[in-house]
């Protein structure tokens, strides 16, 4: 299995989840302005049980995964963003390229938080995946998340359709070693 790592920012830190921040995950998921653009439908405990041991497994069988976004000030639950593999039924087919995804709770919501968190994971990505691109999907009208995604280097790839809705799928090269910092928007 493989450990998972902190990583710290300014604001947050990112850690593996642990079993108290469940009732915080389950509140965030069955929230309807969490999910609006990621199912439309709030998830209930048992689902957000089952999400919470595919982030355990990920890291265990795929050496990458999601972290728990938490505040560096208190340490409260805030969110999650990580990478997976989710063999996601589309087409074209993303070939195990590792997916990008992040979700925060709705009193995080405009805070730079998602920014600040995915900028550390792609950092990390870059210097401990292999692949040479990621990927992200997202309901085109979400606006914020993609306006994260485009901030930490994320474009347009195509438009799709996944699970009989349109999808935006974006694509971000890995930045290798020596290639400098990525500018901001």
């Amino acid at each position: 299995m493989s450990a998972v790592p902190v990583l710290v920012t300014d604001r947050l830190v990112l850690r593996a989840h642990r079993e108290e921040d469940f009732d915080a995950m389950a509140a965030m998921w069955a929230d309807p302005a969490v999910v609006r653009y990621i199912s439309g439908e709030e998830y209930t405990p048992e689902e957000t049980w089952t999400w919470f041991l595919r982030y355990a497994g990920h890291w265990s069988v795929r050496g990458y995964g999601y972290w728990a976004i938490t505040a560096r000030e208190d340490g409260r639950f805030m969110g999650e963003t990580g990478l997976a593999d989710y063999r996601r039924e589309i087409t074209p087919a993303l070939n195990g390229r590792p997916e990008a995804g992040w979700v925060l709770r709705s009193k995080e919501f405009g805070q730079g938080y998602a920014t600040e968190a995915v900028k550390a994971v792609t950092a990390w990505a870059d210097a401990n995946i292999g692949s040479a691109t990621t990927v992200c999907l997202f309901d085109p009208e979400h606006a914020a998340s993609i306006r994260v995604a485009e901030k930490v280097g994320y474009r347009k790839l195509r438009m799709s359709e996944y699970r009989g809705s349109e999808t935006l799928v974006m694509t971000r090269p890995r930045r290798w070693p020596g290639a400098g910092p990525l500018a901001a928007k």
